[in-house]
């Protein structure tokens, strides 16, 4: 135990010499000619090390052990993938797993779940993004200096089998426990795709892997057979992904030679400015893109391209700010890293990525968002007047970490009480709705129409309200009256998405969403194509009433 001590103070000297060392093996610094000083001040370290110390070293073992947390010094984003556990990694952006179905980020020992992959397992018990893994079967994770790596090998199992999970929420003191059944998760691009109105197509992109631009084009050019002039591209809860595929997607509305995006690193020969070719289909169509906090990389890229070439209006709230590049790069033991190798700009010369230096402020910059009030009110929304920048057509967009709107929609909290909160942090929406289409589902499939198929609101609300406090939440029916609409709109959308789909459950949800009416009322104005300028001197973005 001494001998392993004593070493922990070389560990960083080793790792970095080794992973110097390999990269140049790999190809990956090809563009540095013979070794700097400070490498060959390493390799003297870690030659003394290896024919001086007392101590026999496994410097495989300690480089293995040391890597991440190297890596995790440079950025929040560019991490060290284990030979064993690459196919596991790859997988979220290529196909499909058996696992809990989330999204995660660790920072400072916090797993912060940031995305909850719809139909998959951990939405059907209720997961939510923003939720904080403290426990995985009861074995505490938080502040233990747990790897990214070892959470998805906690949380990935054999299909069938359960993984509890300890959650902290915002909106409870308590420690919410969550037992989730893995399952093969869907990682399909496209959560819904369907006319919302006669002239108006609807598309929620959930990710960026390799299918999703095939899976959007053929969801246009199917809303498009269906008499769709306008499309509201939601992009909220999009985490990002592959790139390539936000340009590609982009393309498809832009003029020739629109810029989409710009990346630069700290070598020429990974800069690069991305042009529109022009072979784009829907040049002419209008376009509306939704998005939030928690809409990240390519959903920037994308939203970015479409608003500094005014070519649609962005409306939502400020983006998350992830502006960096990563390049995945295999070593010659086959493990990997991702490194993130530049940082993008959009056409208008933002940089979208948020300061990192403080690495708490990063981690929890989405939960002080809420805390200081941006979610709630556009007054609380902080631009950086000193980074201003113009788009094609001259209106004023501003930097400093994502991607702002043009049009604030704040969180519709407008049904939200404790006895709302309550049921749903006990995830009691989610196993009613999978309970009562259980009992149902053979009327429920035989219906034409699902909704009409249903009880009463009056009847589906009391029978909930029962169920709930068979399961631990009393009524409380001065709180359940001013939640009425909206725990029925919900638990409508759930039985439905059993059913039918995720179609249906947007069709649902959709009604009352804030950031969708407005979306329409501007389709409606004719301000999608190309937005009115703001009147001089302007510099207030608009808010959605």
């Amino acid at each position: 135990m001494k001998q392993n001590k004593s070493l922990l103070k070389w560990l960083p000297v080793i790792a970095a010499v080794f992973f110097i060392c390999g990269m140049l093996a790999g190809g990956l610094l090809k563009r540095t000619t013979g070794f700097s000083s400070s490498t060959k001040k390493f390799a003297t370290i870690m030659n003394l090390i290896e024919s001086e110390y007392v101590d026999k070293v496994d410097l495989d073992s300690l480089l293995e052990e040391t890597l991440p947390e190297l890596l995790s010094n440079l950025d929040p984003h560019s991490f060290y993938i284990p030979s064993e556990k690459l196919q596991g990694v790859n997988e979220e952006l290529e196909g499909s797993f058996a696992g809990v179905g989330i999204q995660f980020m660790v920072n400072n020992d916090s797993i912060t779940v940031i995305e909850v992959i719809s139909g998959g397992p951990s939405e059907k018990v209720g997961l939510m993004p923003g939720d904080r893994i403290v426990s995985i079967d009861g074995e505490s994770v938080a502040g233990t200096g747990i790897s990214s790596e070892d959470v998805k090998t906690k949380l990935r199992g054999e299909e069938g089998t359960r993984v509890s999970l300890g959650i902290k929420r915002a909106t409870s003191k308590k420690i919410l426990n969550f037992d989730v059944t893995r399952g093969n998760v869907p990682v399909s691009s496209i959560d819904a795709s369907y006319m919302i109105n006669d002239s108006t197509g609807f598309i929620r992109v959930k990710r960026f892997n390799r299918t999703t631009y095939n899976e959007f084009i053929q969801s246009l050019i199917k809303l498009r057979s269906e008499g769709a002039k306008n499309y509201i591209i939601d992009l909220r809860g999009n985490t990002g992904g592959f790139m390539d595929v936000a340009i590609l997607m982009a393309n498809e509305f832009l003029e020739p030679k629109s810029v989409i995006v710009a990346k630069k690193g700290r070598y020429k020969t990974n800069d690069e400015i991305y042009l529109s070719d022009g072979s784009g289909t829907f040049k002419d169509a209008g376009v509306t893109v939704l998005i939030d906090e928690f809409s990240a990389s390519s959903s920037e890229i994308f939203a970015g391209a479409i608003q500094d070439n005014d070519r649609g209006l962005i409306i939502g709230r400020r983006s998350f700010g992830k502006g960096l590049i990563q390049r995945q790069a295999q070593l010659p033991d086959s493990s990997a890293v991702r490194l993130t190798i530049a940082r993008y700009y959009t056409p208008s010369g933002r940089c979208i990525q948020k300061d990192y230096t403080d690495a708490v402020g990063y981690r929890n910059d989405i939960y002080d968002r809420y805390t200081h009030g941006e979610a709630f009110t556009a007054d609380s929304v902080k631009l950086n007047l000193g980074d201003q920048y113009t788009t094609a057509h001259g209106r004023t967009v501003y930097g400093g970490g994502g991607i702002m709107p043009d049009i604030y929609v704040p969180v519709d909290t407008s049904g939200i009480t404790n006895y709302y909160i309550n049921v749903v942090n006990a995830g009691l929406l989610q196993r009613f709705a999978f309970e009562y289409c259980d009992m149902n589902r053979q009327t429920l499939t035989e219906a034409e129409d699902i909704e009409k198929a249903l009880p009463s609101d009056e009847i589906l609300l009391r029978s909930f309200v029962n169920y709930a406090a068979q399961n631990g939440i009393p009524a409380r029916w001065y709180y359940i009256n001013i939640s009425h609409n909206l725990i029925v709109n919900q638990l409508k959308a759930l039985i439905i998405r059993d059913i039918e789909g995720q179609n249906g459950y947007f069709r649902v949800i959709n009604r009352s969403d804030i950031g969708v009416k407005r979306a329409l009322e501007e389709i409606s104005a004719g301000n999608t194509v190309f937005p009115i300028l703001p009147e001089e001197g302007t510099t207030k973005i608009q808010i959605s009433k």
